[in-house]
């Protein structure tokens, strides 16, 4: 039966069937589409829905598709617009599940804007063109003087404010209807396809919406965590000679890990600067326990100035920090601290401009106020920027009001560039581009990290350094370099307990002034504020240590889904949505926290009036006791320990 879009106009019965005609063909393109994409997406790529998903997404895809012809303006236009808009998701969910191991979020819909200051040559013409091809085909496509386009478009639109407005019933329907693999998100998109996946996924979104928390449910969260009102003043024995703070520096290293595990890889060499691999093992070879793997810096970003954990897709910077927070800058800065953020990337990136501001910032110094003398691809050179960052912050060091120095290098950044100075040093007998690629990029980018240490630690000996990696790099697709030596599995859900810490662990190293190398153990990245401050013996209220403390026994990273506690060398995963043994405590410690983060970060900050309220609560206790008086509730500030 040919499609055809021009009917007799003598019989309705044969305008009738020319219609069926077209509605057969539309199904077909769609089928047909359906089954061409995702034989390629498995064969090129390695991703696809599971076969028992393929009848419910190739069901999805038609609805969606029959949507779209009710408001074409002719089949050919559809067919072409149909083909853009759905190739576009595929192949974007596509990369994105093979780079980063998860399928496209409701989040990254927002954050997609930042492609645009990451990438360029074809890669930032081929993202612009998955983002605008679709909407302009779309527009081209839709039937504008046609009653039953928009009568089509009316009902898109109705269906979306249900679900905007009554998002709760629709996850649970969905949730039973096709399931929640809760810390497998990959697993997720298999057994439900892309279209279910997304509306699965943004009715959960929405549902998480929910009023600030209210005081007493942010002082019952507070009694959970033990937290406690210090006593203000900071310790002068650990003050530099001329009766200052002691500055503090922290680097965060742009994918910075140890190649060395890459035993498959067959390197030539060991890529970490021997000099490095002394200081890490003199501080007990740490590690810094990431929230993100092979990209969303600016999370881990986050936990290292605010120290509040990130456990959910999406990125803390964007739309998550809407309130002025005492966040370490902030927080040093009233004893007298000037805060500097340097970062030679577009100013604008995960939000940047605003999210430094609201951490408490004084200054932030972006790619316009560096010289981009030293470029390797678009990225440049950590021995520019350290040389640069040295020449700006020299007359801190050499006295005047303490300084935290915050330093976020570029250099190391997927796919691991080199200039015509940095030739290929190391080699690797796999066949991985980019297993060969990074060990290079590390080569050089340890050497110019202990350059620039040695430099500092000469001209400010009693400062803090806090060093780490950001997060993992990614070596591939599907885990690529990770899964070829057995670090890490292809798939997630294939993942063992060893794989979770593996996968968010990188080179951690705190260097106390004349001291040296701190051993801290490994520690989540969330954890580091409250390091400083008891390295600097400042016992000042802060919500920096409300979810960390120096004594903490057991130290619990989030993930999406996920979490990991470590005792010692003992090791518990626990995956939400399975009952297991010993994870009860972890799970009310979460809860807690994301309860303070979302009063702190977007709600009324009660949390920050909580010692006041204490101390009011402490004066009442005692007045009752005075004159006999009878019980009264419990304080915020009790002693009793962390329940994790």
């Amino acid at each position: 039966m040919p499609c055809s879009t021009r009917s007799p106009s003598s019989a309705v019965p044969a305008i009738a069937a020319t219609k069926a005609r077209e509605w057969v063909c539309v199904l077909g393109l769609v089928a047909l589409w359906y089954l061409a994409a995702q034989a390629g997406a498995a064969f090129f790529i390695g991703v696809s829905p599971a076969a028992q998903a393929w009848a419910q997404d190739l069901g999805a895809h038609l609805l969606v598709g029959g949507l779209l012809f009710a408001m074409a303006r002719s089949l050919k236009r559809f067919a072409l617009a149909m083909m853009v808009l759905f190739s576009a998701f595929t192949v974007s969910n596509a990369i994105k599940l093979a780079v980063l191991g998860g399928p496209v979020m409701p989040d990254d819909f927002i954050a997609a804007k930042n492609l645009f200051l990451l990438l360029e040559g074809w890669q930032l013409w081929g993202s612009a063109a998955m983002l605008a091809l679709p909407l302009a085909a779309l527009l081209w496509m839709f039937a504008w003087r046609q009653p039953r386009a928009w009568l089509a478009l009316a009902g898109v639109v109705l269906a979306v404010m249900a679900v905007a407005k009554h998002p709760v019933p629709v996850v649970g329907w969905m949730d039973a209807r096709f399931g929640d693999w809760v810390w497998n998100q990959r697993g997720n998109y298999e057994m439900r396809g892309l279209p279910i996946h997304l509306v699965q996924e943004t009715a959960r979104n929405l549902s998480r919406r929910t009023p600030p928390p209210q005081m007493d449910e942010v002082d019952q969260a507070m009694r959970l965590l033990g937290a406690k009102a210090p006593s203000g003043f900071f310790k002068a024995a650990q003050r530099r000679s001329d009766g200052t703070g002691r500055n503090v520096h922290m680097i965060v290293l742009e994918s910075f890990w140890d190649p060395l595990p890459l035993k498959a890889a067959g390197l030539s060499s060991d890529p970490l600067d021997p000099e490095f691999r002394r200081l890490w093992r003199a501080g007990g070879g740490a590690s810094a326990l990431s929230p993100v793997f092979g990209g969303y810096t600016a999370n881990a970003e986050f936990e290292a100035l605010c120290g509040f954990p990130v456990h959910t897709d999406g990125v803390f910077f964007e739309g998550r920090l809407r309130r002025d927070v005492p966040c370490l800058p902030r927080h040093l800065g009233e004893a007298g601290y000037r805060s500097i953020a340097s970062h030679p990337n577009a100013a604008p990136f995960w939000n940047r401009v605003n999210a430094y501001r609201r951490v408490g910032f004084d200054q932030y110094w972006s790619d316009r106020d560096f010289a981009l003398d030293d470029m390797n691809g678009e990225f440049l050179s950590d021995a520019s920027l350290y040389r640069q960052v040295l020449e700006r912050i020299g007359p801190d060091l050499d006295g005047g009001p303490p300084l935290f120095n915050y330093v976020l290098t570029y250099f190391g950044h997927l796919d691991y560039p080199l200039n015509e100075a940095r030739p290929d040093i190391i080699d690797a007998k796999a066949d991985n581009v980019l297993v060969r690629a990074y060990a290079n990029t590390v080569h050089y980018k340890s050497r110019e990290l202990m350059a620039f240490l040695r430099e500092l630690r000469q001209r400010d000996p009693d400062a803090i350094i806090v060093l780490f990696g950001d997060h993992l790099p990614s070596l591939g697709w599907n885990y690529g370099g990770y899964a070829e030596s057995g670090l890490l599995a292809a798939d997630r859900s294939e993942f063992d307990d060893a794989m979770f810490k593996t996968l968010v662990a990188t080179p951690l190293v705190v260097i106390n002034g004349r001291r040296g190398p701190v051993r801290t153990g490994d520690l989540p990245i969330y954890a580091l504020p409250a390091l400083i401050l008891d390295l600097l013996g400042d016992e000042r209220e802060s919500m920096l240590r409300f979810a960390a403390h120096a004594d903490d026994a057991v130290r619990v990273r989030p993930l999406p889904g996920v979490r990991f506690s470590l005792e010692g060398k003992a090791l518990t995963v626990c995956r939400d949505g399975e009952v297991q043994l010993g994870c009860e405590a972890s799970r009310a410690w979460i809860e807690a926290v994301s309860l303070l983060k979302r009063d702190l970060f977007n709600g009324e900050q009660h949390a920050l009036k909580a010692p006041e309220r204490l101390r009011r609560l402490q004066t009442v206790e005692l007045e009752i006791e005075d004159i006999g008086g009878g019980d009264v509730s419990e304080p915020i500030g009790d002693d009793t320990d962390n329940d994790v």
